[in-house]
């Protein structure tokens, strides 16, 4: 069995790796047939004949395309993103945090980096030319939502933080969920397709590049609180070779949010191509699906726009299929979705599609370090501690320590934490500007901030130290407005049923975060694949059959 999924896995990435050199956005095993009589104009000359489409190419669509591929099933994946796979000039497939440039960012003119400042001074952001890159920030009014844009979503733009939430927090948030099939089969199998890994101690305990982990864990424990040790799917065997100086170094040389070059298992190393090596699974990439409606037959209708990496329109199509999955993320799945209940193209969408959406409770926040306490001029990008807090009746907190590789000492304890809070927004459609808007209120992530604020006024008080003030918007403390982690709009058992299935339409599945109810408690990918795993499952076994 080994063997063949690592044949598939090989022919896959030969296929993505052929389609990049030869420029293709269509992609398929035949993009391999480099020589003799191919024709790249091969790959997409039936785009009807796909009995199943994806919208999307992250976690909830990976998942989806390889077990369809699978079954056999030919399935067409739609990507509004690159194929990240061809280096630019540098050499280089990604740009890196402190030296971005077009392909860091989503049609930006500059960019919008989490932290927007350095001692107050708007020096941190820089112009770059609008281009298709791996990052996008999508500002709403009063909260702002990153996303990564590309084959494999946001597994190319996150931390690759594998955390498994606690088992009664699950069943707090899925009650509908059987939690111990959960644990027992999905969580381990997303675990072993993701590569997720832990780090050795030999580098979090001795690397200069994880200084800033074992000050903010000292913090933390001088204040009562307890770190763990955080699974990754970046690969530790590589970070331990970038630590010995023997290959080329990419979480050791501020590579993260705008791509790794080397290293992390994101979905375009794993799920993707062993779903393209089935030989049942076609990709388009630079393709945007901005509309969806039903045919008289029953079939799903597609308005697709081929764009190219500078944004012109190249073409715009129409393509059918039987049964649509909707893997386009919280925020994209759950726009398309309300602006087709709303434009009357999907009429029956029942009133739960774009409801009980949230952040997973992001608050960015950071701490001034005593002049002994120096965080590293060397830092990995990687996160691999968090403080625990989780069991904390009034403020449950799940803290990552957070790097800030500034390539200078800045005595900057940096975190990302994540918190309980039960506000939810929704999202409503605009027919002026023919999109939905999410709808939150500038107060409702007050209880995130009083969660952040109750632990690290304790870490504070118990080191002597302070906040830092100058590193966010309207200098604030606590960088409310913005979140790595969407979650919900579509949630299961409310807009679906209990796998997925969308109420009101035949053969309308999503399988995404969109149908997690704004919050995990941790970083929440891995729950998404394992919830994903479980869902495909059982439309496989009892609709496409």
């Amino acid at each position: 069995m080994k063997s063949k999924i690592d044949r598939r896995r090989f022919l896959g990435m030969s296929a993505l790796g052929s389609a990049s050199l030869l420029g293709l956005t269509t992609i398929n095993l035949l993009s391999c047939e480099k020589e003799g009589d191919f024709d790249p104009k091969s790959l997409s000359d039936d785009l009807q004949s796909f009995d199943t489409i994806i919208i999307g190419t992250g976690y909830g669509g990976a998942v989806s395309a390889l077990r369809l591929g699978e079954a056999g099933i030919k399935t067409l994946m739609i990507e509004m993103g690159q194929l990240w796979d061809t280096p630019g000039e540098d050499g280089k497939i990604f740009s890196k945090v402190t030296d971005p440039d077009k392909r860091s960012m989503w049609f930006k003119e500059k960019t919008e980096a989490p932290i927007s400042k350095f001692l107050g001074l708007d020096i941190v952001n820089r112009p770059i030319p609008k281009y298709a890159g791996v990052l996008d920030r999508v500002n709403f009014d009063n909260m702002s939502v990153y996303v990564g844009r590309g084959v494999g979503g946001g597994s190319l733009a996150n931390g690759g933080m594998a955390v498994q939430p606690p088992m009664s927090y699950f069943e707090e948030i899925l009650p509908q969920v059987d939690a111990s099939e959960m644990y027992g089969t999905y969580f381990p199998r997303a675990n072993q397709m993701l590569r997720v890994n832990l780090i050795p101690d030999s580098l979090l305990e001795d690397s200069d590049y994880y200084k800033f982990s074992r000050v903010g864990r000292k913090n933390a424990e001088k204040a009562g609180y307890s770190s763990v040790t955080v699974p990754n799917v970046y690969d530790f065997q590589y970070m331990q070779q970038e630590e010995e100086g023997t290959v080329e170094k990419s979480a050791f040389d501020g590579e993260v949010i705008y791509g790794n070059n080397h290293g992390k298992s994101s979905l375009d190393k794993t799920y993707i191509p062993e779903a393209i090596g089935t030989g049942n699974v076609t990709l388009k990439v630079l393709h945007r699906v901005d509309e969806i409606s039903r045919t008289p037959e029953g079939k799903y209708s597609l308005t697709v726009v081929e764009i190219d990496p500078e944004g012109a329109v190249k073409n715009t199509m129409i393509i059918e299929c039987t049964h649509l999955i909707l893997g386009a993320g919280s925020v994209g799945t759950t726009q398309l979705l309300v602006k087709a209940r709303e434009k009357g193209t999907l009429p029956n969408l029942n009133d739960r599609i774009g409801t009980n959406w949230g952040t997973n409770g992001n608050i960015m926040v950071a701490r001034a370090n005593h002049g002994w306490d120096k965080t590293g001029v060397k830092q990995s990008t990687i996160p691999t501690l968090a403080i625990d807090a989780w069991d904390d009746p009034n403020y449950p907190c799940f803290a990552e320590i957070a790097p800030m590789p500034s390539g200078i000492e800045t005595w900057i304890s940096l975190y990302l934490a994540i918190t309980k809070n039960p506000e939810r927004g929704y999202f409503q459609y605009n027919p002026a500007t023919d999109t939905s808007e999410l709808i939150w209120g500038p107060n409702q992530n007050d209880p995130s901030v009083a969660a952040v604020k109750h632990m690290f006024d304790r870490i504070n008080r118990s080191n002597g130290t302070i906040y830092r003030y100058d590193l966010f918007d309207d200098n604030k403390v606590f960088a409310d407005y913005f979140t790595y982690h969407p979650l919900g709009g579509c949630v299961l058992g409310g807009a679906t049923d209990l796998y997925g299935r969308v109420h009101g339409y035949e053969n309308l599945y999503i399988n995404d975060g969109s149908l997690i109810p704004g919050s995990t408690g941790v970083n929440p990918f891995l729950t998404i694949t394992a919830l994903a795993e479980r869902n495909i499952e059982e439309i496989i076994k009892s609709d496409m059959a």
